[in-house]
């Protein structure tokens, strides 16, 4: 199996639930060094979540707002899930390769926890894909 790789940029991001049926967010894809080490710093709220990749760790420092972490294995099952308030830092996470951030609450929403699988959609219009 190839490691797959994204590109910076926005997309979807798709919960699938256990019944099959999946919850469609807007994701913002952090791939470069750059984008990843900006994250989520500055803002005071974001639209649906953000996926930094690689990444198994996370910081708040700096940041305006709680936050949910939920960290990916790379097949996108996840494998833990935190609620992260401002000036925390996150521990590693070994099998970790990929990291889901969005506002605090939102991930319990949408289905998010250990176990469950997501799918990353890029672009407006591209089918989803799996590392």
């Amino acid at each position: 199996m190839g490691r797959r790789r994204w590109r910076d940029g926005v997309g979807a991001l798709v919960v699938v639930g256990p019944d099959g049926a999946g919850v469609r967010v807007p994701l913002e894809i952090a791939s470069s060094y750059r984008a990843r080490i900006k994250g989520l710093l500055g803002r005071d709220s974001v639209e649906g979540a953000m996926l930094l990749s690689p990444a198994n760790s996370v910081h708040t420092f700096r940041m305006r707002m709680a936050i949910d972490v939920a960290y990916l294995d790379r097949r996108l099952a996840v494998i833990a899930v935190r609620t992260m308030r401002p000036g925390r830092l996150g521990l590693p996470r070994l099998r970790a390769r990929h990291v889901l951030e969005a506002q605090a609450g939102a991930m319990g929403e949408w289905g998010v926890r250990v176990g469950a699988r997501v799918e990353v959609v890029e672009g407006s219009g591209g089918s989803a894909s799996r590392p």
